[in-house]
């Protein structure tokens, strides 16, 4: 059973807005066993809607669509609706209580133009939007289901989960989607792409798929099957992790269940110092802050997290964390010896159990043939030693910092562990 989303209007197209209905409907779909087969997203153009709404029939059974329902001239999803179907409007005295119950929420009284939301094809079912005055429209037409709703996101929300999901799942038999998603860091695509080969070969017997998510310094291995028996599904796909972590088990930090909450590599370690009872200080340099950041977004963070020294500029590595002179003219200050002592020096001066610190050349400028840009130099102090480790990352500056913050963390997460 296959299903496109089409989202209407020009404010996509432009960049006005981003498209978040499509990413919301097409995780709730598949979470109730539901292939999208793709998303188009089209102008506020009838002829351009016609034809988006004839190609979608043919490649899908259930066609979503969202946007183009307001009051206003600009809003014809529901007049090209009229003309696809070659069908007329007719007032929808349902729909209309749900615009008046709307409008006395506020205290208003309908105005002549919301009376026309109240107007809708003559061949559609009208499933009743208690958030907004748009109704939502279901057609069921030669096999096909064509479910037009509101653009606004949360009126949308609400009716996929409390009333289309339901009402598909009255029509259909939908098998079970799983997916499971092993998250990596310190280990490229294509290395570890080569590293698993046969792993991934073997997945193809067992009918899972596996998918490939890279982003500055992470790779997500997504694997996906169906089937009747979402138990077995689970059964199969966890083996398969297992026989996986006997062979990357050194970069996997986590996992993902689609539909559940994502834990992050920052909530990971958050949860490993709590549970040890254990606090964090960081001294940064060129990530100005930004492995600070990750850190305090968790909720709770004040738990374990103590403090932090920017020290960007030179003599802030000598003044407030004593890392000697001639150790920066020696070595440079991105160098093993300056990051080590960065380190020791944070933790020492908040007094906490673990430290990370970290120095490079994030660019786009400022690069020598020996430490060109992406050079970096991260260290971890604990009670008992300092480890540190290089890593070259590229010429992005952006993903320069991310990645290095992430190779941060996770150094600090293998020493929790």
């Amino acid at each position: 059973m296959q299903v496109e989303i089409i989202t209407i209007g020009d404010e996509i197209l432009i960049g006005q807005i981003v498209d978040t209905n499509s990413a919301f409907i097409g995780q709730l779909l598949n979470l109730n066993g539901m292939s999208v087969k793709q998303i188009s997203s089209v102008s506020d153009d009838r002829e351009h809607i016609l034809k988006a709404l004839d190609e979608a029939k043919n490649r899908a059974d259930i066609i979503l669509i969202t946007g183009g329902l307001g009051p206003t001239k600009d809003d014809i999803t529901k007049k090209t609706l009229c003309e696809y179907f070659k069908t007329t409007m007719r007032f929808d005295e349902g729909a209309y209580q749900d615009v008046v119950n709307i409008f006395a929420t506020f205290g208003k009284e309908v105005t002549p133009l919301n009376r026309l939301q109240a107007e809708v094809p003559s061949n559609c079912e009208v499933v009743h939007n208690y958030n907004g005055t748009a109704p939502c429209m279901w057609f069921d037409v030669d096999g096909k289901i064509f479910v037009s709703m509101p653009g606004v996101p949360y009126e949308m929300r609400a009716l996929m989960k409390d009333q289309i999901i339901p009402k598909l799942k009255q029509r259909f038999n939908f098998p079970s989607i799983y997916h499971k998603t092993v998250l990596t860091q310190g280990i490229g695509e294509s290395t570890l792409s080569e590293l698993i080969s046969d792993w991934e070969d073997s997945l193809g017997a067992v009918n899972i798929k596996l998918a490939y998510l890279p982003s500055p310094g992470m790779v997500r291995l997504r694997l996906s099957t169906k089937g009747e028996d979402e138990a077995n599904l689970k059964v199969i796909v966890d083996k398969k992790i297992e026989e996986l972590k006997l062979l990357i088990s050194e970069y996997i930090y986590g996992y993902e269940i689609f539909g559940e909450e994502k834990e992050t590599l920052e909530e990971i370690v958050g949860k490993l110092l709590r549970t040890k009872n254990k606090t964090i200080s960081t001294a940064e340099s060129c990530t100005g802050g930004y492995i600070s950041h990750l850190l305090t977004r968790v909720a709770g963070s004040s738990d374990y997290y103590i403090g932090s020294v920017i020290s960007y500029a030179y003599e802030i590595k000598e003044t407030e964390l004593g890392v000697p002179h001639d150790i920066i003219l020696n070595h440079g200050a991105v160098s093993q010896p300056v990051v080590e002592q960065m380190a020791i020096a944070i933790r020492k001066k908040y007094n906490t159990d673990y430290s990370i610190s970290a120095s490079g050349i994030a660019g786009p400028g400022g690069g020598t043939e020996d430490k060109p840009v992406g050079t970096v130099w991260v260290a971890i102090a604990t009670p008992e030693k300092v480890i540190s480790e290089k890593f070259l990352f590229g010429n992005n500056r952006e993903r320069n910092i991310q990645k290095t913050a992430n190779a941060a963390l996770n150094m600090l997460r293998k020493e929790l562990e």
